[in-house]
């Protein structure tokens, strides 16, 4: 069967007239073994055939082809409308309709952004490595939309049960910022429990994003729904899309 809406989750979030969304699952495409069903991962060892078929698939449901990034873990933003190949950047920026925006993730959380008069969309890959080091800061300065004006969404990660970090994530997050602290569990000596999500709200708050919807999936938790690194470390790659609707009027 081909890849339907109902296998993806789409964002609960108000987000304006004219901007559409959608999130992959592990559902709905034709790879076998720790790949299935729908990898869109070219880079985890999966045949490059049913990879091709699965983002064929997934581009059956978009008005054009998803703008593919080569993620780094890093900060930077580019405009989606201007990529050409497989650029090296974490998140993607556009104000022209049609072009997609994506991110890919298993455990990484995939954040979306929007302005309340749809006029510009935003997909940003936010690891604890990009989250630390402003990836959402870049995307929302390259929006160049005033933060209030701003809607965000926070799609499938790891959850903040299953994320154990060590100290090197805990001052990555702290040394400019002592409350966020609050956002980490203690677990064992050494060890703690973070929570992506809020350490997300948190980030975008301090920039004056206070509109922020979603973050209750967990990708390690949920083996049938979501590939997860963490969980398996052979696994696929879902992906995050936003794009402003071409059939819509402004």
């Amino acid at each position: 069967m081909p890849l339907t809406r109902s296998d993806c989750i789409l964002p609960d979030w108000p987000a304006p007239h004219g901007v559409q969304a959608l999130v992959t699952t592990r559902s709905g495409g034709v790879s076998s073994g720790p790949y299935r069903s729908l990898n869109l991962g070219t880079s985890v060892g999966d045949n490059p055939e049913n990879v091709q078929r699965n983002r064929d698939l997934l581009t059956a449901l978009l008005p054009a082809a998803p703008r593919w990034l080569r993620q780094v873990h890093g900060t930077r933003v580019v405009e989606a409308a201007a990529v050409d190949g497989l650029p090296e950047a974490d998140a993607a920026v556009t104000g022209e309709r049609g072009v997609v925006c994506t991110v890919q993730m298993a455990d990484c959380m995939p954040v979306l952004l929007a302005d309340t008069r749809g006029r510009r969309v935003a997909a940003a890959h936010a690891g604890w490595r990009g989250l630390s080091a402003g990836v959402l800061e870049r995307t929302v300065a390259a929006m160049a939309i005033p933060e209030t004006e701003l809607i965000a969404w926070l799609g499938p990660a790891i959850g903040p049960m299953h994320f154990e970090v060590g100290p090197d994530v805990l001052d990555a997050f702290t040394k400019g910022d002592a409350a966020a602290e609050q956002h980490f569990v203690p677990k064992s000596p050494g060890k703690w429990l973070a929570d992506l999500p809020g350490l997300a709200r948190r980030r975008l708050a301090a920039l004056g994003v206070g509109r922020v919807f979603g973050g209750q999936w967990c990708t390690f938790a949920d083996d049938a729904r979501f590939f997860s690194h963490r969980r398996d470390r052979i696994t696929g790659r879902m992906a995050a899309m936003i794009w402003l609707d071409p059939a819509a009027n402004r």
